[in-house]
């Protein structure tokens, strides 16, 4: 029901969800198959509509055949005790350890969805979610401060992504956006020259009109391994202005004129052109981490993923006095979100605090007693 209106991500993240939920859900007393089997079989193919327009092997088959019989009716989801079960199963690992917070949440939100469709076929005169007390384990959202580079550290990092070669060389300007911009990957991946306002000097402009998140060729339409979306949390066709520093107008503009551009204007792509792999520029950046970072450094939280630049960059803005309005637009977030997620990285506020609590205390006398 929901997969037409899906992102490609989405499709990916439900279908995880509703196969460990269904795994849960069944009668244990058959033989099963193997587990990696069967999760394949429920994976890849009974919760993949895609998979329709390929051929399924036999040993599939003989799962899904299996789990056809061996899963448990609707109507057994009207026991507190097996809708327990399944959420259970939401907040555990394969390895049977606890699950992310974020994991068992999202996994709970797809079961609730498909207890709620139960109701509205009338397969269920209720969602029994309702009567359930569960609550999934806190969710760390602050970004971790042992993150957050400093700009002598970003830029050390770059250097030594500059330094590897030619593969390095030419993903440098992607981590630039990154860092100066404060781009997602997927926005970056998604870059065309048309995006860019690149003036000889100052200040330039990135006008940002796609992201292009990768989610595997089997949940995309097109079978591409990424899928063009509008920008995050923005209607179809928005688009987001963002101011880029003279540095970042330098590297791109020295990037073009070395590289040029690809299909589309595309700026960052493969050796046959196409959209930048996850995996390649990860692996830059992880060899980067080693010749600009001490040994304590490497071992930390600092800079561990690419994702790191745009928060150092954010917490940059924010540290230098840039209202959170502006703030807020230019990294895509919501104000109340902004504050939330980078609590811990706003610098300089515990002294003024400090300072209007030791006067207080001057002035009614209570610092004396």
């Amino acid at each position: 029901m929901k997969w037409p209106g899906l992102a490609a991500k989405s499709r990916r993240g439900t279908a995880e969800a509703l196969t460990t939920i269904t795994v849960a859900l069944t009668d244990g007393h058959r033989k099963a198959p193997d587990a990696d089997l069967l999760r394949r079989a429920l994976f890849g193919y009974a919760f993949n509509s895609a998979s329709a327009a390929r051929a399924v092997p036999a040993e599939i088959t003989g799962a899904l055949e299996w789990i056809a019989k061996a899963s448990l009716p609707v109507s057994a989801l009207e026991d507190p005790a097996t809708v327990r079960a399944a959420l259970n199963a939401c907040a555990r690992r394969l390895d049977g350890k606890p699950a992310a917070a974020t994991t068992a949440r999202r996994k709970r939100a797809v079961l609730a969805s498909a207890l709620g469709y139960a109701v509205e076929l009338e397969l269920l005169p209720a969602n029994p979610l309702d009567r359930i007390q569960w609550k999934a384990s806190a969710v760390a959202e602050t970004v971790d401060r042992r993150s957050v580079a400093s700009p002598a550290q970003a830029r050390s990092l770059m250097d030594a992504v500059r330094g590897q070669g030619p593969r390095g060389e030419h993903v440098e300007a992607f981590f630039g956006c990154l860092y100066y911009a404060a781009l997602r990957p997927a926005e970056a991946v998604a870059l065309r020259e048309n995006d860019c306002v690149l003036p000889a000097r100052g200040w330039g402009r990135i006008d940002l009109a796609s992201s292009e998140p990768r989610a595997g060729t089997e949940w995309t339409d097109d079978g591409a391994s990424r899928e063009t979306r509008g920008l995050k949390h923005r209607a179809v066709n928005e688009t987001r202005s963002i101011p880029i520093p003279p540095a970042l107008v330098r590297i791109l503009r020295a990037h073009i004129q070395r590289y040029g551009t690809g299909p589309g204007g595309r700026l960052f792509r493969t050796a046959r052109g196409g959209p930048l792999n996850d995996t390649g520029y990860g692996e830059v950046w992880q060899r980067a981490r080693p010749k600009a970072l001490t040994p304590a450094q490497q071992a930390s939280p600092l800079a561990r993923r690419p994702y790191d630049l745009r928060h150092a960059a954010v917490s940059l803005w924010l540290n230098a006095g840039v209202p959170a309005t502006e703030v807020a637009r230019r990294a895509d977030h919501g104000i109340a979100v902004l504050f939330k997620v980078y609590a811990n990285c706003i610098d300089g506020q515990a002294g003024a605090a400090n300072g209007r609590i030791s006067d207080a205390l001057d002035e009614d006398g209570s610092e004396g007693t």
